[in-house]
């Protein structure tokens, strides 16, 4: 549905769960609550004039559906050679909760075309050098005895690297060492589209979806409840709400709304806004030639979204290929945020941290200032390590999402720069709110089941049963059940309409 078509509504005095900004993460919570507790009154506040156009919007991120088939930043090498998959395992487990509960939204026709937001890309890692090389086989050996990964394959010869994404391989000199892993269940995923269509459902069961509103203030009264000041953007009026509940899921600006509230939980964070952009296709002759979403490896000292990545994008049933991102720096939370967002979310708790973590992070400080004086020709020369023909009159910048990465306080350094996604929730539950990004929203169903277990365990037994029908395998680790690990594959790829999980096909590598 167009997300300028959701009504905006007069507010209810008092409502049982607010949710501030109308992205994935408060869509797939939307979902849920209204599922557990149809009796609730939920209100979403959203302050741009539409549903997912921040981080959620398919132009903003990559899509990857990230499951760590392709990331390297979620395998680490341990000092003694071998291979850490742990983390990567975790992901994927979380991505196969997200996927079972998207295919029940699909049964129970929520959501009638699965198309419209996801679709079957196979994820590739690809890397140059002997080093790197190595180091991918050993990856590959490792995830192999994984039930999760048990179908990727591995080649280090260029004739079959050039049979899955053929763009990485012509006109590539001869000689060099490379070598690629495939998944072909790897998906393509349009969370805006995702999101719109929750939303939509949402308000179609009397959720009211209030837009050019933004959350100004929260106050907690003495029984738990909360105050919130509501500020439209239209014409500068305000409003006060109650609600018993409150989840702030606005990307970068939820820091900002944690820290109006004043709950101790929230001291010490504070975020690093990255800004991106990439170059985007739409030639015919190319995207048809890349089918794939291809990732390589990051420069050293870099954050995972500088991870080089060939990606092709499926938005509104057309397909288009993007390279990048290019990493900049920008001091705003949101796309469309402030130039003040950071220097106002700096508070007495907080600056340490992120001295510290500035100290223990030149690499990624130089990276970023590289990044604003990097010309369009300088792209273009980056764009050619991955696709050795790409030619610059093929290729336009575009500018993505940006992404708030978590600084958190650290015993032993002071402060840390943290990858991932952190749930902020006050000690008695009435807020919470979700820091960070990848995987972010790939892993939103499971990060969103954590939320309400810390936030509602008075109530969360009983919902269990219920959560077991939305997601069969709640509470169970598919890592550890190599048959439900695949049946549970392949029941949610048939019911999203994907690709099956094939057995690997012959390799003609030199190293195996």
């Amino acid at each position: 549905m167009n997300p300028q078509s959701l009504t905006t509504y007069s507010a209810r005095q008092t409502t049982d769960v607010v949710l501030i900004g109308a992205g994935v993460m408060s869509a797939t919570l939307g979902t849920l609550l209204h599922r557990l507790q149809p009796d609730w009154s939920i209100d979403v506040y959203e302050r741009l004039p539409g549903v997912a156009e921040e981080s959620s919007d398919p132009w903003n991120n990559a899509g990857t559906g990230h499951a760590a088939l392709c990331e390297l930043n979620y395998t680490s090498e341990l000092p003694d050679g071998s291979i850490d998959v742990r983390k990567a395992v975790t992901i994927n487990e979380q991505f196969q909760v997200s996927r079972q509960f998207w295919s029940h939204l699909v049964e129970d026709g929520t959501i009638t075309d699965p198309g419209t937001f996801i679709n079957s890309m196979p994820h590739m890692t690809f890397v140059r050098g002997a080093a790197d090389v190595d180091f991918l086989r050993r990856r590959y050996e490792a995830l192999r005895t994984q039930p999760l990964f048990a179908a990727m394959e591995f080649s280090d010869d260029p004739a079959v690297i050039e049979r899955w994404a053929p763009l990485l391989i012509e006109r590539r000199k001869p000689g060099e060492p490379i070598a690629a892993t495939r998944e072909v269940s790897g998906t393509d995923v349009n969370f805006g589209a995702l999101s719109r269509q929750l939303f939509g459902a949402l308000e179609s069961s009397g959720v009211r979806i209030h837009l050019n509103q933004e959350i100004r203030s929260l106050t907690q009264a003495p029984d738990g409840s909360w105050r919130l000041r509501v500020h439209y953007r239209t014409n500068g009026k305000t409003k006060d709400i109650t609600a018993r509940f409150v989840f702030v899921g606005a990307g970068g600006w939820a820091l900002k709304v944690l820290q109006k509230s004043r709950i101790p939980e929230a001291s010490g964070f504070a975020l690093l806004p990255i800004s991106g952009q990439f170059l985007r296709t739409d030639n015919p002759e190319l995207v048809a030639r890349h089918q794939a979403k291809v990732y390589g490896k990051a420069p050293i000292g870099a954050p995972p979204m500088s991870m080089p990545h060939l990606d092709t994008r499926i938005v509104d049933g057309k397909a288009s290929i993007l390279f990048g991102p290019y990493a900049g720096s920008s001091p705003k939370f949101l796309k469309h945020g402030s130039v003040f967002d950071m220097p106002k979310s700096i508070r007495r708790h907080n600056i340490m941290p992120l001295i510290a973590m500035a100290r223990d992070n030149i690499a990624l400080v130089a990276l970023l200032l590289n990044a604003l004086t990097a010309t369009r020709k300088k792209k273009i020369e980056e764009l050619r390590q991955f696709v050795p023909g790409g030619m610059a009159k093929d290729w336009r910048i575009i500018t993505a999402g940006q992404r708030a990465q978590i600084v958190k306080k650290d015993p032993q350094k002071g402060g840390i720069l943290q990858f991932g996604t952190e749930v902020v929730a006050s000690r008695d539950g009435t807020i919470a709110g979700v820091l960070g990004a990848s995987p972010g929203a790939s892993t939103a169903v499971p990060i969103m089941l954590d939320l309400l277990e810390r936030c509602f365990p008075e109530r969360y037994a009983a919902w269990q049963v219920a959560l077991g029908e939305m997601i069969p395998t709640f509470g169970q680790r598919l890592s550890d059940k190599p048959e439900l690990a695949a049946q549970t594959m392949a029941a949610t790829a048939r019911i999203l309409c994907l690709t099956g999980i094939p057995r690997p096909l012959p390799s003609r590598s030199t190293g195996r």
